[in-house]
């Protein structure tokens, strides 16, 4: 059938979807039911929903992939800038419509960071001059000039996740698509990705649609949220609406900002009304001072709310030993070392990729057996570089690595597998058997384990996964999730005493990424020695014992994530920031509230504290004028 004409009515809208169904060509039940849903002006719509709702999906119905790419079965209409995405071939869509897919690898096409960049507006038969300007501005807004020249195969994830979104602008669409734009970011990136959407936004009066799992990402840039769950739009509306609600947010399965869940604690204790719940920062200091009228947080109740780290279940951890890496390192650990031997040692750790190309530069760590580590710093900070030194992955350019005292340089990725198992950002990298039994078994038939035995092995394994019930299903029909429990099996049947876990919870919604975190937790009670790297600082502060900052191939930080968290300097130079509750305690510094909180039951806690015996005092004494200047301060994280 000939392309239809593109004709764009007064009526028609921005994007207009009309009864929209579909279900997979192999589906046993509609992926997308009934959605209607339409926007008439530009703005900014976070689309937000449990893993396996329907969100992508949805997606790339809007730009022509789904029917046209995946096939499958589709009625209703769906319409963007006039155009019906059934009638109009997918070639001519991109022009108007620009989609970055939640996996950065799946539209990465050229050798170099230039060449890719430039491959859509080269087939747009844009003049070279043009392209280049196109380009540089593309590359600048995601933080990445000068990469020009870099293969895209040396990228970090974040960095590869950057490219595809500088790859869409430069085609430099009207309505942009992203699906989980920010899911490999470290914090600040995530930040300057959403500030320069934003930006581009009220410049080229772009329609912005994000699938979205976190919400403090969104909840001051979005104009409106839209809930997807079972394929259906179960909620629409502003995001204060939303978060502010915490029951209704956890009821759909987001979670809240840290902010709404303090207001939504003092709600609970009587302290404001529920229509009084903060949506940022600014507006959660404004009212804690309200309620505190000039009282201070009790010098006691500041010293045992910093006194340890504390995990989810409030356990004292294990004190970090004194790291031997460079002088210029901010220690700001306990001097006494555990008494744990030494399971993982670094010294003097430099990596290369090419000429100019410097990844690890003088890495010095010691990790002892039992540690809970949480790796972190900025999108090609030299993070899993330096991991996959632990099991052979890479190679030393120069200095050495010893895992339990063994010298890796003398060892193989496979005499390593014993002793150090690697959990990759991407499940997808490690997985290639057709059921999840033979996916959690191959190692050990390499091994040459009695088939008994072997099948013994599995079995243990995938009930501590909660995995038994799907053993026989193909890993690729499982959601992320359950892939990444496939990958974290088929390590842990090796019996590693070490588990690196690269960036554990990316992509997943909150039930997903809490299902992840309990199982390392469990697999660090029993006793295994757990690195985990990754940009989610929320994770960091709940569950890890000891946090190592790296930095242009340089470890900057190390001590707990309470004395992490204080060094503001350290972890801006490092785009990194903390916990957005972190940033409530610092900006209520000046009522004594210690920089050190990291949780919510902490900043609750201290404020209840200050009130003391003589009860709360009242919250609503502001007048309404006074809270609305503190909704339309400055935006903060």
């Amino acid at each position: 059938m000939p392309e239809a004409t593109i004709t764009q009515s007064s009526g028609s809208g921005i994007v207009q979807v009309e009864s929209l169904s579909y279900k997979y060509p192999k589906g046993k039940a509609p992926t997308l039911k009934g959605i209607t849903y339409g926007i008439d002006s530009p703005r900014f719509v976070a689309i937000m929903g449990p893993t396996g709702a329907g969100k992508t999906t949805f997606a790339m119905t809007l730009n022509g992939l789904v029917p046209q790419l995946f096939e499958g079965d589709m009625s209703g209409r769906v319409a963007v800038m006039g155009m019906d995405t059934q009638r109009f071939r997918i070639q001519t869509l991109v022009s108007k419509i620009g989609l970055v897919m939640q996996d950065p690898e799946t539209q990465i096409f050229g050798i170099t960071v230039r060449e890719d960049v430039a491959f859509g507006p080269g087939n747009m038969g844009l003049p070279p001059a043009e392209i280049e300007a196109r380009i540089a501005e593309s590359l600048g807004a995601v933080r990445l000039a000068g990469y020009e020249g870099r293969f895209t195969s040396e990228l970090s994830g974040g960095e590869k996740q950057r490219l595809a979104i500088a790859g869409v602008l430069a085609m430099r669409p009207q309505v942009l698509v992203l699906d989980e734009p920010t899911s490999e970011l470290d914090p600040l990136g995530r930040d300057e990705i959403y500030a320069a959407v934003d930006r581009l936004r009220r410049e080229r009066h772009l329609t912005i649609l994000a699938v979205e799992h976190s919400s403090e990402d969104i909840a001051e840039r979005a104009d409106e949220v839209i809930v997807i769950n079972k394929g259906e739009v179960v909620w629409r509306g502003r995001p204060r609406d939303l978060f502010c609600d915490v029951p209704l947010t956890m009821r759909l399965g987001i979670r809240p900002p840290q902010v709404c869940e303090f207001g939504w604690r003092l709600h609970e204790a009587g302290l404001i009304g529920a229509g009084d719940v903060p949506l940022t920062v600014r507006e959660a200091a404004g009212l804690a001072r309200r309620i505190l009228r000039g009282r201070r947080i009790p010098a006691a109740h500041k010293a045992s709310s910093t006194r340890k780290t504390s995990s989810d279940d409030g356990k004292a951890p294990v004190s970090p030993p004194p790291s031997t890496s460079s002088p210029d390192v901010a220690h700001s650990g306990p001097d006494a070392a555990s008494a744990s031997p030494i399971a993982i040692k670094v010294v003097g750790l430099e990596h290369s990729y090419g000429p100019g190309t410097q990844a690890l530069r003088g890495v010095d760590l010691e990790i002892r057996r039992g540690e809970f580590v949480a790796l972190v710093g900025q999108n090609g900070a030299g993070k899993t570089t330096l991991v996959k030194h632990f099991n052979n992955l890479l190679k030393p350019t120069k200095g050495r690595v010893e895992i339990d005292g063994v010298d890796t340089r003398g060892e193989t990725v496979s005499s390593l597998s014993h002793r150090v198992g690697y959990v990759f950002q991407n499940p997808d990298h490690q997985i290639f058997c057709s059921t999840v039994e033979e996916e959690v078994g191959y190692g050990l038939r390499n091994l040459g384990l009695a088939p008994d035995a072997a099948r013994e092995r599995v079995r243990e394994v995938l009930s501590f996964v909660g995995l038994e019930d799907v053993a026989d299903r193909h890993p690729f029909m499982l959601g992320k999730g359950e892939r990444q429990r496939v990958a974290v099996a088929s390590v842990l049947v090796m019996k590693p005493n070490i588990l690196v876990i690269d960036e554990p919870t990316t992509g997943q919604d909150w039930a997903g990424a809490e299902q992840m975190m309990h199982l390392v937790r469990d697999l660090h009670r029993a006793g295994h020695t757990i690195v985990m790297i990754t940009h989610d600082m929320r994770i960091v502060a709940e569950y890890a014992e000891r946090v190592v900052v790296m930095h242009k191939g340089r470890i900057v930080a190390d001590g707990t994530p309470r004395e992490v968290f204080r060094q503001r300097d350290v972890l801006r130079s490092a785009y990194l920031a903390p916990p957005q509750i972190s940033l409530l305690a610092e900006e209520l510094g000046d009522v004594g509230m210690p920089a050190e909180v990291t949780t919510v039951d902490e900043a609750v806690g201290l404020v209840m504290a200050a009130l003391g015996p003589l009860g709360p005092a009242p919250a609503n004494t502001a007048s309404p004028d006074d809270r609305s200047r503190d909704r339309a301060c400055d935006r903060r994280p």
